[in-house]
């Protein structure tokens, strides 16, 4: 190896939230930039319109910048950033309450008809339908692999109630999405 080339291992996700602190000026975008995917994709399943999700993952990210003293280390910061993206969109949703309901058919046009497209519209869909704490605990646990016990963490509720909400979500999409079954 040459003079003046260091070889520069990746930095942990607890260790860019300390060096952010810390006054690093490019440690935050550095670790948003690493989960900025997942966090993107939470953001548009538990919001009604990419709009709402676009809106939601900034107030997220906000909120994580200027928190970040204030993270107590007990749990991952993946699992921080996430429940912040679930917060802001239940916020922004709480808020919302009083518009009026778009068509789920207006948000979610089928351009392609393939139907691995269609599929997956018709999931979104009937996700879409779910109350959004049940859909918050589904899209968890579900989806992004998180057990019942971090999900309950992320969450703020007890290990039986995430159980409860994904039974109840199951049991309303397999009905909801049937139909699947036959096509």
């Amino acid at each position: 190896m040459g003079f003046g080339r260091r070889v520069r291992q990746q930095r942990s996700d607890a260790e860019l939230l300390a060096a952010h602190v810390a006054g690093d000026r490019y440690a935050f975008e550095e670790l948003i930039h690493r989960h900025h995917p997942q966090l993107q994709r939470l953001a548009r399943l538990s919001s009604r319109s990419p709009e709402d999700a676009a809106d939601a993952l900034q107030d997220a990210m906000l909120s994580a910048h200027r928190g970040a003293g204030s993270f107590r280390h007990d749990a991952a910061v993946s699992s921080w950033l996430y429940r912040i993206v679930v917060n802001a969109c239940l916020d922004r949703l709480r808020r919302n309450r009083t518009h009026p309901t778009i068509a789920l058919e207006d948000v979610y046009p089928v351009a392609d008809r393939t139907a691995q497209v269609e599929t997956a519209i018709a999931v979104q869909r009937a996700l879409m339908r779910l109350p959004v704490e049940q859909r918050a605990a589904v899209v968890a646990v579900d989806m992004h692999g998180y057990s019942v016990a971090d999900t309950a963490r992320l969450l703020g509720v007890a290990e039986g109630t995430v159980k409860s909400r994904c039974a109840r979500a199951r049991a309303r999409l397999a009905s909801v999405l049937g139909y699947l079954d036959h096509a």
